[in-house]
């Protein structure tokens, strides 16, 4: 059974707004960690954005910071990407991920990741 689904990628002018979903099961929603990572055709891996199970502690890439909001609803068992001010930049495929550490950067530590939603910023 998948465990992490992405949703709600699409296609948007500069300066849009797009608002990721990811719903996972409750055994993954669980995870300590629930976060975001892109990656565009050429490039690594990049981090996003994370959220702790608690909600209390949130982080941020620099390039996304003050544009992306990152939110979960424990009752739906789903985290949320709020993207605004969106720019050609960031255009890239958006994965899901859950695991032990928000902090992770990286994302070696996260156990779990979804297909990805990929979006598209034109300019």
């Amino acid at each position: 059974q998948v465990q992490l689904v992405e949703s709600g990628g699409g296609l948007v002018q500069a300066g849009g707004s797009l608002r990721l979903s990811c719903a996972a099961s409750e055994r993954t929603f669980s995870s300590a960690a629930m976060g975001w990572f892109r990656q565009a055709p050429g490039k690594e891996r990049e981090f996003v954005s994370a959220i702790s199970w608690s909600g209390r502690t949130t982080y941020y890439a620099d390039s996304v910071k003050a544009r992306f909001t990152i939110s979960r609803d424990n009752a739906k068992n789903t985290i949320y990407l709020q993207m605004n001010s969106l720019k050609p930049e960031d255009t890239a495929v958006y994965y899901c991920a859950a695991g032990p550490d928000p902090g992770d950067y990286s994302g070696s530590r996260y156990l779990y990741w979804g297909q990805g939603t990929q979006v598209t910023v034109s300019s």
